[in-house]
């Protein structure tokens, strides 16, 4: 892993927020200062590749990236916010109804959070 690798790891996993690419980038060069956007992108895709950074898409929004502890997502379908929540595990209900094993699931719940309920109710 390079060296550049090694730190957009590191934000990836030391932080509680699902970021972007930019994000990383404005994080990188904090302390890699001649870092370019073209390596982060390109190390992202290399750590997604390797299972070492999980990319979460979200339609209408820049992809996300997230640690690879087993969660699922909630988003807001008015603000977009992102933010985590763990179910029990379903892989093995997956694979029966599927009939075939399956390797993983990306579990997004789509709702409206509390915040915007409460604008809707003012």
């Amino acid at each position: 892993m390079t060296r550049n690798g090694k730190l957009i790891l590191d934000i990836i996993n030391c932080s509680h927020d699902h970021l972007t690419a930019e994000q990383i980038f404005m994080e990188l060069k904090k302390v890699a200062p001649k870092t370019v956007l073209a390596t982060v992108y390109n190390n992202l895709n290399t750590l997604c590749e390797q299972g070492l950074v999980r990319k979460v898409s979200i339609e209408g929004s820049p992809d996300r990236f997230d640690k690879t502890v087993k969660h699922d997502h909630l988003v807001c379908k008015k603000c977009g916010a992102l933010s985590d929540i763990t179910f029990d595990d379903i892989t093995a209900s997956l694979s029966q109804q599927l009939g075939e094993p399956i390797l993983s699931y990306d579990l997004k719940v789509n709702y409206i959070c509390p915040n915007c309920r409460k604008q809707d109710e003012n």
